[in-house]
């Protein structure tokens, strides 16, 4: 997520890895890595100890491995803004670049695959050589929408198609793609599962979140997230696929529930009383509500699941981290387990 605003050493940046299990922190004089469920900086690289610039905009993680991808950023950019470095932290350097002729504004890695999103095109590189595999246009994109599956059986991509409020889906295990007309409005924010079977997507208006099967395009389910306009900054699934959250520049986390034969007797959303009439009633009435939610001290953060304490959300700020649990059974009103600061780049290897 950008983070871009505030003074110089602020936080520019703000993203997971692929597990959830750590977060990447782009800042104006260089980069972090942090756990997640136990909060402990892992390594920081401070690049501006000549006072040359060390801006980074863009952290992607590879897992917990040595390899990241990094794109220049702030007013006092590292590295070119249209420029992905492969930074190998082992030899503390970087050992290979892609350079392209606008600004990149989104990287996704897995093990086999790198995807990099201008604001109107989407590339994807074989990582093992970086031959280019695929490339196709979307409509403007100027937050790099894009998600990546990681399971190691399917290959899925999904970004913005080419008419706002479409999602290209990429099935490159099938060798096919398919188009979901997702939204009225233009997209916002969307998201995969693990293993790519659903995908998550909300609208500028940002009052709905809609479910997806990426193999026939089917509609899954549709969550209500409130009535209100509202910026959504996070769609994300736990590692099992039974919960996604929701963030929002509301400063709220919702929590729903994906129901499976696991959960019926156990977590549900919230419904309308007037749910049964859900067939003649607009849509108001017949979305699910959320059924843990709670309120976050900030408007720019992005959230995911923790992967230790299943009950667990962790939440990312602008140099801040949070953890809150919920009640699997009742649901209800988040608690606030943990929180601490990461704003300062102070090298630690």
């Amino acid at each position: 997520m950008n983070m871009h605003f505030g003074p110089e050493n602020e936080v520019l940046y703000v993203g997971f890895n692929q597990d959830h299990s750590c977060f990447g922190c782009g800042k104006a004089t260089g980069f972090g890595v942090y756990s997640c469920d136990v909060f402990k900086e892992r390594f920081c690289r401070d690049f501006d100890r000549d006072g040359a610039g060390g801006g980074i905009g863009i952290v992607e993680l590879l897992f917990k491995c040595n390899i990241l991808a990094l794109v220049g950023g702030g007013n006092n950019p590292k590295y070119p803004k249209n420029k992905v470095m492969i930074w190998d932290d082992y030899q503390n350097k970087c050992i290979c670049e892609l350079e392209f002729r606008s600004e990149v504004k989104a990287v996704k890695l897995r093990r086999d695959r790198i995807v990099v999103v201008l604001e109107n095109k989407v590339y994807v590189y074989n990582f093992a050589d970086l031959v280019l595999l695929h490339q196709f246009e979307t409509t403007s994109n100027p937050k790099g929408l894009c998600a990546l599956s990681h399971s190691d059986e399917w290959i899925v991509l999904a970004c913005p198609g080419n008419k706002p409020g479409r999602v290209r889906v990429e099935l490159f295990h099938k060798k096919n793609n398919i188009t979901i007309e997702a939204h009225n409005n233009p997209l916002n924010q969307l998201a995969l599962n693990l293993n790519g079977d659903i995908l998550a997507t909300a609208s500028e208006k940002g009052t709905l979140v809609r479910l997806w099967d990426t193999q026939t395009g089917r509609p899954l389910k549709e969550f209500r997230r409130g009535a209100d306009r509202a910026e959504i900054s996070t769609l994300s699934f736990n590692q099992t696929s039974t919960y996604l959250c929701v963030g929002s520049d509301k400063g709220t986390v919702h929590v729903y529930a994906l129901e499976s034969e696991q959960q019926k007797e156990d977590a549900r959303n919230r419904q309308s009383s007037l749910n049964f009439m859900k067939d003649v009633l607009p849509s108001y009435f017949g979305s699910e509500w959320s059924f843990a939610q709670f309120r976050v001290p900030e408007t720019h953060f992005i959230c995911c699941f923790g992967t230790l304490e299943k009950n667990s959300v962790i939440v990312v700020g602008n140099g801040t981290y949070y953890k809150y649990t919920f009640d699997p059974i009742k649901g209800g009103e988040g608690k606030l387990e943990t929180y601490s600061e990461f704003k300062k780049v102070e090298e630690v290897a």
